[in-house]
C-alpha cells in the first residue's frame, strides 16, 4: 500500500512539474523582459530603463521593435565620442529608440516594401518619423542599411526583430537615399555643377517641405523635353526645377493642403493645390502632378513622392 501511494506521489509530482513547465512555455516574455533575457541586447536595456520606456514597452499595447545588438550600440557611441549611452542627451535617446518602434505586431511574413511610422515624434507635433522597409525575398532592411539579422521574436505584447545598426533618426536628405525610387533625383541634387550644396541645404535645421518626383518622373521629363538624359539640362534651368519642388520653412503635411492653395516655392515661383479626385499639384505651365505618396516624416521637414516634375516659368 505504502509503495502505491509513493508510486501514485511521484507521479502526480512529475505532472505538476510538466503542468508548470508548460505554462511557463505558454507565458511569453513582453518586450522589455525578452530584451532583458538576451545579452546580446543589453544596451538596448539599458536604453530603455534611461529613457523611462520600460514601462511602455512592458504594457499590454502591441508594438513591433527594430531592436539593435550592443555592436550596433557600440558602433553608434563610438561614433559619438562616448563610452556609454547614458553619456548621450537623454531626450536624443528617447527619440532614436523610439524610431525603432512601430504601433502594432508586425510579423516579418506580413512586412512590404514602403514606408511605416514610427513612433519618434517630429519636434513639438503629432507627426512622427518615417522608415522605409524594404523586403527581397526573405531579407529585410530598413532605412536602406540597416538589416534584420534575427525576425519574429514573440512577445507577449508584439514582436522583436533583431537588426545589425542603429536606426538613427533621417533627414530628408536620407530619406531621398534610402529609396531607390529617388536614385535620379539625388543624382540631380548632386550634379557637381550646379554651384550650389542642396546636401548641405537640405541636411540643415529646416523645416523644408519637398515634393519629390520619382525615377519614371524624370524618365517622363527627359522624353517631354527631347533630351537624352539629365546632364542635357544646363546647370541654371535644373537649379529653378529642383529649387521650384522645395518649400522651405514648413513641414506641410497633406492633412493641411487645401483646394486652390497657393504654395511659394524655394524657387520663388508658385503652384497650385488641387484636390478633386486625389491630390494633385498644377505648376505655372498648367502641368498636373499626382501626388502618389504623403507625409514622408523626416527629422527636418517632410517629404511628399509626386510622378511628373514640376516645371516653374524658366
Amino acid at each position: 500500500m505504502k509503495q502505491f501511494l509513493f508510486g501514485t506521489l511521484l507521479v502526480m509530482g512529475a505532472m505538476l512539474t510538466v503542468t508548470a513547465c508548460k505554462d511557463d512555455e505558454e507565458t511569453p516574455k513582453n518586450i522589455v523582459e525578452l530584451a532583458q533575457s538576451n545579452a546580446n541586447l543589453s544596451i538596448l536595456v539599458d536604453a530603455v530603463v534611461y529613457t523611462d520606456l520600460a514601462a511602455t514597452l512592458s504594457g499590454t499595447t502591441e508594438y513591433t521593435v527594430f531592436a539593435p545588438t550592443n555592436a550596433a550600440f557600440t558602433a553608434l557611441l563610438q561614433s559619438l565620442g562616448v563610452a556609454k549611452i547614458t553619456d548621450v542627451d537623454k531626450a536624443t535617446v528617447k527619440a532614436i529608440l523610439l524610431n525603432h518602434v512601430v504601433a502594432g505586431e508586425v510579423k516579418s511574413g506580413a512586412i512590404t516594401t514602403g514606408y511605416v511610422k514610427s513612433l519618434s515624434p517630429f519636434g513639438a507635433t503629432t507627426s512622427t518619423l518615417s522608415l522605409y522597409i524594404a523586403k527581397s525575398g526573405s531579407n529585410v532592411t530598413v532605412n536602406k542599411d540597416v538589416n534584420v539579422t534575427t525576425a519574429d521574436l514573440d512577445a507577449s505584447n508584439g514582436v522583436v526583430h533583431v537588426v545589425d545598426k542603429v536606426i538613427t533618426l533621417p533627414t530628408i536628405v536620407n530619406h531621398a537615399l534610402n529609396n531607390p525610387n529617388f536614385s535620379t533625383l539625388v543624382a540631380a541634387l548632386t550634379r557637381s555643377d550646379l554651384g550650389v550644396d542642396y546636401v548641405t541645404i537640405l541636411s540643415g535645421a529646416g523645416p523644408f517641405t519637398v515634393f519629390a518626383p520619382t525615377n519614371d518622373a524624370f524618365a517622363a521629363l527627359l522624353t517631354e523635353l527631347s533630351a537624352p538624359n539629365l546632364a542635357a539640362i544646363d546647370a541654371a534651368t535644373l537649379n529653378k526645377v529642383l529649387q521650384y519642388h522645395v518649400v522651405s520653412g514648413a513641414n506641410v503635411l497633406a492633412a493641411t493642403l487645401t483646394e486652390g492653395q497657393q504654395v511659394t516655392t524655394f524657387q520663388g515661383g508658385k503652384f497650385t493645390i488641387n484636390l478633386a479626385g486625389g491630390a494633385k499639384i498644377k505648376d505655372l505651365n498648367n502641368r498636373t502632378s499626382n501626388i502618389i505618396v504623403t507625409d514622408v516624416q523626416g527629422s527636418n521637414g517632410v517629404v511628399h513622392a509626386i510622378d511628373k516634375v514640376l516645371l516653374p516659368t524658366l
